[in-house]
């Protein structure tokens, strides 16, 4: 089982146990590359959140192994939404973690401290790692972020070592889903809505177009439907 693999399955793991999650759609994906299956859409639900998204692409002739974890909560929740995005492509390593921000980080302070600000020392620790260098992307998406992201390329062995920052962050995460965050001044719905349609929008996210010619058009919406509804 390769690196992405192993730590995406054992990162939903967690997430099933802990918020006592059900598969309730699990789609192959194909490609005109050949007959088999090159990836798979999952949907879970239960618990207190609304849905677990993930998308595995795994192509060996073209040398990609992919792995996405979204975690969404409800959509009048101000608790962020968890993201977890662990690829091997090529010859490195590639990680993408998160909290995504339900409300403007800037006016809500006491909900950025709840939220966020435990999570500075890991974000530290883990740019201080032999082996990580910051990914490529830019301002625009970085907007949709937060600024606890770690979106990186990584050898080898500084992927391995992420897996505590890996931890640590779901760890956090989890226990906001437990205890709740601070109100915040945000139309939290509809402010969800339109992130999530410029988050996975094909003008802001180049990967989409990938996505498309690997997968065609139609399973590609039918991907990326899932992500921002």
């Amino acid at each position: 089982m390769s690196l992405p693999t192993a730590l995406s399955e054992r990162t939903l793991s967690t997430l099933t146990t802990a918020l006592h999650l059900e598969t309730a759609e699990d789609v192959a994906l194909t490609s005109a590359m050949g007959p088999d299956p090159v990836g798979r859409l999952r949907v879970l639900r239960g618990g207190p959140i609304d849905k677990v998204v993930t998308v595995d692409l795994v192509v060996p002739p073209i040398g990609l192994d992919s792995h996405m974890i979204f975690a969404f909560t409800g959509s009048d929740s101000a608790i962020p939404h968890f993201t977890l995005d662990s690829v091997h492509a090529g010859e490195y390593h590639a990680m993408h973690l998160d909290l995504i921000p339900r409300a403007d980080l800037a006016i809500n302070l006491e909900y950025l401290d709840a939220a966020f600000l435990p999570l500075t020392p890991l974000l530290e620790e883990a740019w201080q790692l032999e082996g990580i260098a910051p990914a490529a992307i830019g301002p625009r998406q970085r907007a949709m972020m937060s600024p606890w992201m770690v979106v990186c390329r990584a050898t080898e062995p500084a992927f391995r070592a992420l897996d505590s920052t890996v931890d640590s962050y779901l760890a956090h995460w989890l226990t906001l889903v437990d205890k709740g965050v601070p109100a915040v001044d945000a139309e939290l719905a509809a402010r969800d809505r339109a992130n999530r349609a410029n988050l996975f929008s094909p003008e802001v996210d180049p990967v989409w177009a990938q996505v498309t010619r690997l997968l065609g058009a139609e399973q590609s919406e039918r991907v990326r439907g899932e992500l921002v509804a």
